[in-house]
């Protein structure tokens, strides 16, 4: 048994399929039936059921499945600290942001990381928050930024907490106001963010203990796109306060009893995290704290 058999074997039981495997592994189907083949051979057991073109694992299988993974992350994660030995000369950050927040102030959290740490690589992937605490916990990425509650199979250190404004054109009848009732704020058309979105999931969850069915003109996942919208004229839309504190362009007021979200950096619970991680959620705690700092002394939201 070798370690390409037993990442060929957690592609197939991935998949479920041989032929998705192949594609993912970019290996012909026959050769990674050959390899599987050996592999049961070698064992002795069976380890898939393949019933009516149906790939399904055995009890021997499910057995495989625990180990294999075990053994595959405990090859990377020594692969990755012989490599942090060399110190952060080189390396790679794979973070998650969500698309309110990178558009904010995250440009200058990275590009200051980067005048630290020139010879690391800064992998960015832009998503929801949802979709960022799953691919943590798949291992698609190593760290991330998710908002609410932490899930128990992942490590975090919380950011911050952030007021949820609602944002309307400067003209409108509530533009003049410091707040306003929730029920009459999800009265109006909505200019929502798509489904996976926190954001989306809280006022959706408002609406319903409420009993209002959202009128929703539009929805989408881009940030800047939901502002110029609001400035349109369409319809509401609900922000952290930071993002639009000093935007002339749109009118904030906040909601009656008062919205928050909790954001944190998290990483997979029982995982290695690089140097280069580490060193990134340090710079990243540093950078907030400092922030926050600001807005104490200052009484506002400075931009970063």
């Amino acid at each position: 048994m070798d370690l390409r058999q037993l990442k060929f074997f957690l592609g197939v039981a991935s998949c479920e399929s041989f032929t998705k495997a192949a594609e993912q592994l970019n290996i012909a189907q026959p050769a990674l039936s050959i390899a599987i083949k050996k592999l049961e051979e070698e064992l002795d057991v069976l380890l898939f059921n393949r019933r009516d073109r149906k790939i399904s694992l055995t009890a021997e299988g499910e057995t495989l499945l625990l180990h294999a993974q075990g053994i595959l992350q405990g090859v990377s994660n020594a692969q990755q600290e012989i490599a942090d030995l060399r110190g952060l000369l080189k390396g790679e950050v794979r973070v998650g942001l969500t698309p309110m927040l990178s558009s904010f102030f995250f440009p200058k959290i990275i590009a200051s990381f980067k005048q630290k740490h020139p010879g690391l690589k800064i992998s960015i992937s832009g998503d929801s928050a949802w979709s960022i605490q799953r691919k943590i916990e798949s291992g698609g990425l190593d760290i991330g930024v998710i908002a609410g509650d932490v899930p128990e199979g992942l490590d975090s250190h919380r950011l911050l907490r952030e007021e949820i404004v609602a944002c309307v054109h400067p003209g409108h009848p509530l533009a003049g106001r410091k707040k306003a009732a929730l029920r009459e704020l999800l009265g109006g058309p909505l200019i929502h963010y798509q489904e996976g979105y926190h954001l989306r999931e809280l006022i959706d969850e408002l609406c319903a203990r409420e009993g209002i069915v959202p009128a929703v003109a539009a929805e989408s996942n881009l940030y800047s796109l939901i502002r110029s919208l609001v400035k349109e004229k369409l319809g509401l839309a609900f922000f952290l306060k930071m993002v639009v504190a000093r935007d002339a362009e749109v009118a904030a007021l906040s909601c009656e009893p008062p919205l928050f979200m909790d954001l944190h950096i998290a990483w997979k619970k029982n995982s290695y995290l690089s140097r280069a991680n580490r060193a990134f959620v340090d710079f990243l705690i540093q950078e907030l704290d400092e922030y926050y700092l600001l807005t104490q002394v200052a009484g506002t939201f400075p931009l970063p």
